[in-house]
């Protein structure tokens, strides 16, 4: 005699009322609402996860249309529609179940169509519930199109789809959209322990987890795990070690192993793990991501000490004390950081053909830094806050801070703009040595001005003066490169006159783009560069500095004591120069509005002193900005 197959516990406990639908409360009590409100629509789509509960849904959701005393939340289980309905029923002719993967073309979408039409035999509505919806084709979704936007009254549509966006948008808009969800670890173990429960089954408590982390939230995956383990359980019942065997997970013991060999820093227990581990057949990318999983629970009891009280960590309460010292002995920092290893190693090891030996590569780089105590909350926060400290250090007088300490009280640091500096005079050469004379005298030494150096201000951010920002002035530039190129291009020209407390004087000798840097966006911009630089809140201030003001002190080309002639640069390269003629009478001073002198090469004490090259003013400031501007932006228009 042949036995009946047993039901699959997916089947035999597959859920006959909303009530039952487990996980999906923010599915089931609007359309319960709704169906106790006798709102029925006529095409419903359900989407989600496979195994959720979907097509479960759509059969109750026919059953409660069609019972007695529908349409009700709450069908009866008494009437003829109801037990034909139900999950072990026979079914009914009035609801019909299709699956588009196999049935998804446009003659059977058109055979549907015309089978629509009839009406009910002996139930209420007709329900055609399709699964898979998003395997119809569009030309088949186009003859279903007019019967779902304009169907009969005794006809309600039901799609199904684990892919919602591949459903026609023209089929979607014309249906009131479910969206279901993952089932969560906590409704999940009381679906199992309910089945054990009904079964009569015993099941070891660190056995559910295991479950429910292979099941990834699928009632019906999970489920059918269980019906495996229950099919090969002793009389013992189901065991945490044959379990561990059949659903391929690692044991918790060789997780352990590795978790203390990494916080005590040893190697040999690391790496003796891992060969137990492939002795023992186990998979290393599945150990891989089991370690994940474990390096995940400790960030959480790290971070919330509660977080097994609350349910934000699953498992037993055993190991959950061995977890909590873990968690203790490796700081947040180094816990993420070997989190952030194994999950990069994991995408690695996808179609490696040597996983251990990237399993072992992994561990050495998580050994790698074990000179580091493992609290050194090493993230990217502290080392920006720490780049910008320095940089107040360097900026204020490229002195470290420490050699600010160790000096005394009364001789405070003063710093010295480079442009106030005296540089020595350039040695002759021979294109320009002086003609030989009877008593040579030396050549005067230029002075640069300002005469007296410019002390920093005495209530700068962090020490940050007028110089300091000068120093790095081409950094602010690329800053504000970011934010407006027009604003970029309008600072290349303009000086820091002044820093007072937060707030930053910038100088311009042309007055129109004075005005234009002083409008709002320009001054955000220009503070905002600020801010990334040197950190803290800046206010910025931009002003008109004619040569005679202020800012001409704090240009950053040094301005000569006395009034020397000037000179325009060559276009093209100077020709080749003959040998100095003794007998040649020296040039006249030439005035500003004299053509320009020939090529000869002038006295020695006419050059401009400073470090850089020699200077090149443009005509007049406001032609010079103008010229700047348009050679950086081209025709385009500044923005406004």
């Amino acid at each position: 005699m042949v036995r009946a197959v047993a039901l699959a516990l997916y089947r035999k406990y597959r859920p006959a009322r909303f009530a039952e639908v487990v996980g999906q409360e923010h599915v089931t009590e609007p359309l319960r609402v709704a169906l106790d409100a006798k709102r029925v629509n006529h095409a419903y789509l359900f989407s989600g996860p496979r195994g959720c509960g979907k097509t479960s849904s759509a059969r109750i959701l026919a059953r409660s249309l069609n019972c007695e005393q529908g349409p009700t939340p709450d069908p009866c289980g008494e009437c003829d529609s109801c037990i034909s309905l139900a999950p072990e029923g026979p079914g009914n002719v009035d609801v019909v179940e299709l699956d588009a993967a196999s049935h998804g073309g446009v003659d059977d979408a058109r055979e549907l169509r015309d089978r629509a039409f009839y009406a009910p035999a002996s139930s209420r509505y007709r329900v055609f519930i399709i699964d898979e919806a998003h395997m119809v084709t569009t030309q088949g979704f186009n003859a279903l199109l007019k019967i779902v936007e304009e169907p009969p009254e005794h006809l309600v549509f039901i799609f199904a789809t684990t892919e919602p966006d591949k459903v026609l948008p023209t089929i979607r808009s014309r249906t009131h959209h479910y969206p279901f969800r993952l089932i969560p670890p906590s409704a999940m173990r009381e679906l199992l322990e309910r089945n054990v429960a009904d079964e009569g089954a015993t099941v070891a408590p660190a056995v559910f987890p295991l479950v429910i982390r292979a099941g990834g939230g699928s009632a019906r995956d999970t489920q059918s795990l269980l019906d495996q383990l229950l099919a090969g359980a002793g009389p013992e019942g189901v065991t945490y070690d044959r379990a561990v065997a059949l659903l391929g997970v690692t044991d918790v013991a060789l997780i352990d192993d590795m978790v203390d060999g990494l916080a005590a820093g040893d190697a040999g227990a690391v790496y003796g793990t891992v060969d137990r581990l492939v002795e023992a057949g186990h998979d290393p990318r599945r150990f891989a991501s089991d370690l994940l999983d474990r390096l995940r629970d400790l960030v959480l009891l790290r971070a919330v000490p509660e977080a097994g009280a609350r349910g934000l960590v699953t498992t037993p309460a055993d190991e959950l004390d061995k977890m909590i010292s873990q968690a203790q002995q490796l700081g947040p920092g180094t816990l993420t950081r070997y989190a952030e290893i194994v999950h990069n190693g994991l995408v690695d090891m996808r179609g490696a053909t040597a996983p251990r030996l990237l399993l072992e590569l992994l561990c050495a780089r998580m050994l790698l830094p074990g000179a580091v105590p493992t609290d050194a909350a090493a993230d990217s926060a502290v080392l920006q806050r720490l780049e910008r400290m320095e940089r107040r250090v360097s900026v204020g007088g490229g002195e470290p801070a420490a050699a600010a300490v160790a000096a005394p009280a009364k001789e405070a640091p003063t710093f010295t703009r480079p442009a106030a500096r005296e540089t020595p005079a350039p040695e002759p050469t021979p294109a320009t040595a002086p003609a030989p004379v009877a008593a040579p005298e030396p050549a005067p030494q230029p002075v640069a001005a300002p005469s007296t150096p410019e002390p920093a201000a005495a209530g700068a951010q962090g020490g940050v003066d007028a110089a300091g920002i000068r120093r790095v002035w081409s950094e602010l530039l690329a800053e504000v490169r970011k934010v407006s190129r027009s604003t970029e291009a309008m600072l290349t020209n303009a000086t820091v006159q002044s820093v007072e407390g937060d707030t930053v004087t910038i100088g311009h000798m042309a007055a129109p783009l004075a005005r234009r840097l002083a409008e709002s966006r320009n001054v955000d911009a220009v503070a905002k560069a600020l801010e990334n630089v040197f950190g803290g809140r800046w206010h910025v201030r931009c002003v008109h500095a004619d040569q005679s003001g202020p800012g001409a002190a704090a240009a950053p080309r040094p301005t000569p004591v006395k009034e020397q002639p000037t000179f325009q640069r060559p276009t093209q390269p100077a020709p080749k120069e003959a040998p100095p003629r003794a007998a040649e009478p020296p040039a006249a001073p030439v005035r500003a509005d004299d053509p320009p002198p020939p090529p000869e090469p002038p006295d020695e004490e006419d050059y401009y002193s400073g470090d850089g090259p020699e200077p090149d003013p443009p005509p007049s400031p406001e032609a010079g900005a103008v010229k700047l501007l348009t050679d950086r932006l081209g025709a385009r228009q500044l923005d406004r």
